[in-house]
């Protein structure tokens, strides 16, 4: 059982906002006492600075709104006043607070039961939860419980462990081996594809995680827990100035954990848009020339590795066919002629086709780690790959952060050697690792970045990339029950931005569905007539990780295409045969069926006028630590080890030299099999 990290003053606060952005407490399915035993528990399991920085954001929103005197106030007043120094102001440290709210809805909506300390297994967890009634008062059913035709397209709901890392290959905190002759740095994307790669040639891998293992076994559908305990910062962390909110995965496998699974290429006939942003050739001309040859080589091996495949028709059966049949439906009326060449179709992913053992089960979970063991992450394939088949057997120290590289004497050409890592334990003890071979730095953009610039490399963390997401629910007359669904199906590439399916559980959906009080309250009791995608659009090299964070400031340029890309994808629903469309505003204005294509487009045009606006999001920090062959240019070369050092490469997202505008995991794994497949990398 988690601490609780908020004191009795600021339990009290959190008590008031659930008392007041919900409705009448006698019409909440749980107490809001209960909403703020939720909160301690959920972030009882983070770790890190997130609990106390929360705090300290909670009070000043409490002081902003007026303190005791709005603290003792009747409801109607505290909600116009959190309306009036909230809601609707264009002051931006208000508008941050604002966004609280979802903190708060996340209390009340990921309400879980605990099962009978006599019970084990997820399945227990799901039986105790039966009855939840948050989940009850919205139509929500947990996968084991549902009703489903049983036909060998719709496999039963049950767990496949056979791909679970066992505890044989963790290193413990009191065996970290002195001397290794690698050390890689992080264990997603590119961590995980560098050492099965290094191990297969046989060098000795020592793979340093930040966060936890957790095996399908410990993976469930109890969000809170899942988002604070796979996700960096608690699935919270934002940049900077708090305008997006950047999802990362911190736990054995990384990102790949607890995301959907797409699997898309740069560029691939069919599936890429013919007047897209050709990435490879910007690259070239950044001074970074990727031969597309070899990087198709190294796709189609991690392809082969996952089993990649187009997904199943049944697996969006709800919502990702009702994207489709919305976008053919708008398209037919449309002249724009990036609609008409646009591309569409079913997203490839990393997880086995219908006949086969982990095939996927479409339990709606994907962004909280794969409840039942279907999706091959990294845990699962090149990790396991890495660890139990390799000829010289890798191992994992899971829970430890590298702070710095350290350096020995240098090389006769006088670049700098690599001999050992700073390892930090959760209790705060370093110890030290030796290095006789090399290192790779595989952590993330962010914490990539840090590492070396703590190391003392020069010009990191610059030119980040991000695709920026942002959630379109709407209203639909019938029952979507689009929960009971692979959340991500289908996608449309517009060429200047991608749309994609996706929809949520509960807690997360709730997030992303927008409105204040009572209004947001109805909306989600709407819950299974809702269908929803959202957009993904590229921008390009703006960002930069100053002080351990990103800081990243969108230009009039890239808000063009956030309208414009917003309007489309109302334009679909409407056209799927929406009556109510909730983009995701801070005030949560609604547009309702009927509007001409011209009103909807002013529409985003008089609500969008800053970031703070509208609730964005990305998965895929990108950059930062980009490949040039120029030093002065770029941190890494066109094999990305590290300018200026003999044996340190960088194979994770932060040396794309620009922004990939698609879904980042599957090059990420391409580009760090591109330059450690077959060959010696550290000689």
């Amino acid at each position: 059982m988690p601490t609780k990290p908020f004191s009795p003053f600021v339990a009290a606060i959190w008590k008031r906002l659930a008392e007041t952005l919900f409705v009448e407490p006698r019409d909440m399915a749980i107490s809001p006492s209960q909403v703020v035993d939720n909160l301690q528990r959920m972030f009882g399991y983070m770790t890190g600075r997130t609990p106390a920085e929360t705090a300290l954001s909670v009070v000043a929103t409490w002081t902003v709104l007026g303190g005791p005197a709005w603290h003792f106030a009747p409801r109607r007043f505290r909600i116009w006043r959190i309306e009036r120094r909230l809601k609707n102001s264009r002051i931006d440290l208000f508008q941050d607070m604002a966004r609280i709210r979802g903190i708060v809805y996340a209390g009340y909506y990921g309400h879980w039961l605990d099962a009978d300390p006599a019970d084990t297994g997820q399945a227990a967890e799901e039986d105790a939860n039966r009855a939840n009634p948050v989940l009850d008062s919205l139509g929500f059913t947990l996968p084991r419980h549902r009703t489903r035709a049983g036909t060998p397209d719709d496999p039963a709901i049950e767990e496949h462990t056979a791909n679970d890392l066992p505890d044989t290959v963790f290193v413990g905190e009191d065996a970290i081996p002195s001397s290794v002759e690698v050390v890689v740095i992080g264990s997603g994307a590119g961590g995980a594809v560098a050492a099965s790669n290094l191990a297969d040639q046989g060098y000795e891998v020592l793979i340093v995680e930040a966060g936890p293992y957790l095996p399908s076994s410990r993976i469930s559908p109890h969000e809170a827990r899942m988002s604070s305990t796979l996700f960096k910062g608690g699935a919270i962390q934002t940049t900077s100035d708090r305008d997006i909110v950047v999802f990362q995965g911190r736990t054995v496998g990384g990102s790949t954990v607890i995301n959907n699974g797409i699997c898309l290429r740069l560029e691939r006939e069919g599936e890429t848009h013919p007047d897209a942003n050709d990435v490879l050739a910007t690259w070239q001309s950044l001074g970074a020339g990727i031969a597309a040859d070899e990087l198709d080589a190294s796709y189609d091996r991690v392809e082969a590795r996952l089993g990649v495949h187009e997904i199943d028709r049944r697996l969006g059966l709800n919502n990702g066919t009702r994207l489709l049949s919305g976008w053919n439906a708008y398209r037919a009326g449309s002249s724009d002629p990036l609609d008409q060449r646009a591309t569409s179709g079913w997203f490839r992913k990393n997880w086995g086709a219908k006949t086969e053992d982990n095939r996927c089960i479409s339990c709606g979970y994907c962004n909280t780690g794969c409840p039942y063991g279907r999706k091959r992450a990294m845990p699962e394939s090149f990790l396991h790959h890495a660890t139990l088949t390799a000829p010289r057997k890798a191992r994992i120290l899971p829970n430890a952060e590298v702070s710095q590289i350290g350096w020995g004497a240098p090389a006769p050409d006088g670049r700098r050697v690599a001999t050992s890592v700073q390892v930090v334990l959760p209790d705060g003890r370093a110890k030290t690792v030796s290095v006789t071979k090399g290192v790779v730095v595989a952590a993330g953009t962010i914490a990539s970045t840090n590492i070396l610039s703590a190391s003392g490399i020069t010009g990191t963390g610059k030119g980040v990339s991000l695709n920026i997401a942002c959630p379109v629910p709407a209203l639909m007359p019938d029952p979507v029950r689009a929960w009971d669904e692979d959340q991500m199906a289908t996608y449309i590439d517009r060429g200047d931005f991608l749309i994609e399916s996706h929809f949520q559980p509960p807690m997360s959906m709730a997030t992303l569905v927008p409105g204040w009080f009572d209004e947001h309250f109805e909306r989600m009791r709407n819950y299974n007539r809702l269908a929803s995608a959202g957009i993904l659009f590229p921008v390009d090299r703006v960002g930069e990780i100053k002080g351990g964070k990103l800081s990243f400031k969108l230009k009039e340029a890239d808000l063009a295409v956030l309208r414009r890309a917003l309007a489309v994808l109302t334009k679909i629903q409407f056209s799927g045969g929406a009556s109510e469309v909730y983009p995701a505003l801070l005030h949560g204005e609604t547009l309702k069926a009927g509007m001409s294509d011209a009103d909807i487009d002013q529409f985003f045009v008089d609500h969008i006028h800053e970031p703070d606006d509208v609730v964005l999001s990305s998965s895929h920090p990108h950059g930062g630590n980009t490949i040039n062959a120029d030093p002065a240019k770029g941190v890494v070369d066109i094999d990305q080890k590290v300018h200026g050092t003999a044996n340190v490469m960088v194979a994770d997202a932060s040396v794309m030299p620009s922004c990939m505008r698609v879904n980042a995991q599957m090059t990420t794994m391409a580009m760090a099999d591109r330059v450690t497949f077959g060959q010696r990398v550290f000689g």
